[in-house]
Order: structure tokens, then sequence, then C-alpha cells
């Protein structure tokens, strides 16, 4: 075999590599645009906040920052779930820290790793962006995010996020309609959108 051949088939490996790189950025733009044009949820006003929850048995502390929980060979349905932190006047409000964890899709907590677990903060116009995968059942619950979010020097917000259509919300205890994230299916997965209303003042 000559030295052409050898380079030819090395620019067309290099070529589809960069293909495959272009479609996948088209593909993220697509879901983020459409993202974007999901329905605000919940609206914002004076007297409403997005609602408390427990913490539940599963928080760890000092989760590594990242705006992305997938790892190599997680199993699931991926989905990216963006919105913004906003106060009770609908500002936006950067800055604002948030820390998710979640089961596998299995139903289990990675409690010796950080698997699952990571926190980011809110850009200028106080935008954040998850990239994970939906949640297994786990026992006696309906599928669901654990989130904590504070506002620069405020008060945490301890909530849960929901996933609409979901037979085991109506037997949840703990499920509030008011915590239901805004989710369509794209290619590839899903996309969702939930905007936190917190107390700034």
């Amino acid at each position: 075999m000559n030295s052409d051949s050898v380079n030819g088939g090395a620019r067309r490996r290099m070529l589809l590599a960069g293909a495959a790189y272009i479609a996948s950025l088209c593909a993220a733009r697509s879901a983020i645009g459409a993202a974007e044009e999901l329905k605000p949820t919940p609206s914002c006003s004076a007297d409403h906040t997005t609602p408390p929850q427990m913490e539940g048995p599963f928080f760890k502390p000092r989760s590594p920052e990242r705006t992305s929980l997938l790892e190599t060979g997680m199993s699931g349905m991926r989905i990216v779930i963006s919105g913004q932190v906003l106060s009770q006047r609908c500002q936006p409000v950067p800055g604002a820290l948030l820390d998710f964890w979640q089961c596998d899709g299995r139903g289990d907590y990675d409690n010796r790793g950080t698997v699952l677990r990571g926190h980011q903060y809110t850009d200028e116009q106080g935008r954040y962006r998850l990239e994970t995968i939906v949640p297994g059942l786990y026992p006696g619950r309906t599928r669901h995010i654990h989130v904590k979010v504070q506002a620069p020097n405020r008060a945490i917000l301890t909530t849960q996020l929901y996933f609409p259509d979901e037979p085991r919300n109506g037997q949840d205890f703990l499920f509030q309609p008011e915590l239901l994230i805004a989710q369509q299916e794209v290619e590839g997965g899903r996309i969702g959108r939930f905007d936190f209303v917190v107390k700034v003042g």
C-alpha cells in the first residue's frame, strides 16, 4: 500500500469525523432553540415563589461544577433542561447557584461518588442549562430531579422537579403540579424548561 492511499484514508476519516462533529453541534443548537420556545414555567409574580420540597436522604455537598451530568456508557433517555432563575418581579438573577442530584435509569443514587450530581451558576441573564438523563423510578416515588437554588447571599431553596404524563405522579405524596417541567420529544431524547422564582428582597 502506497503512502498516497494511506494519507487518503486518513483524510477521509478526518473529514467524516469533522462532519459528525458539525452534525452534533447542529443538533445541540436545534435542541437549545426549541427549549427556548417552550412556555416559561412557572410565571413569576409578587405573591409566588417556586414551592420548596424536602431534601431527601441522598444529598451530598461539594458536587463537581458542571452543566452536563452525562458520562460515557451511561444508559437512559437524554434530556436537556434549561430555564432561568428569576425574582418575584421577573428580573433575572445572575450568579445564582443550582445544585442538582438524581438517581440513574435504574432508580439508584450514587452515594459514594458524584455520578448524576453537579452544580452550576446562572449567567448574566439568570439562565442555566443542564444535560442529564430522565431518572428512573425510585421505590415509592415518581420520576424527579432534586435541586437546591440559591441567589447570591440569599436563603437556599430546596425543591424537586417532575415530569409530565408520568403514571406515578398521582400516587406520589410529594408531587406538585407547580413543579412540572415543560418538555417535548426531540431527535435523540427530550428537551425541557423550568424557571425558578426566588425571593431576593
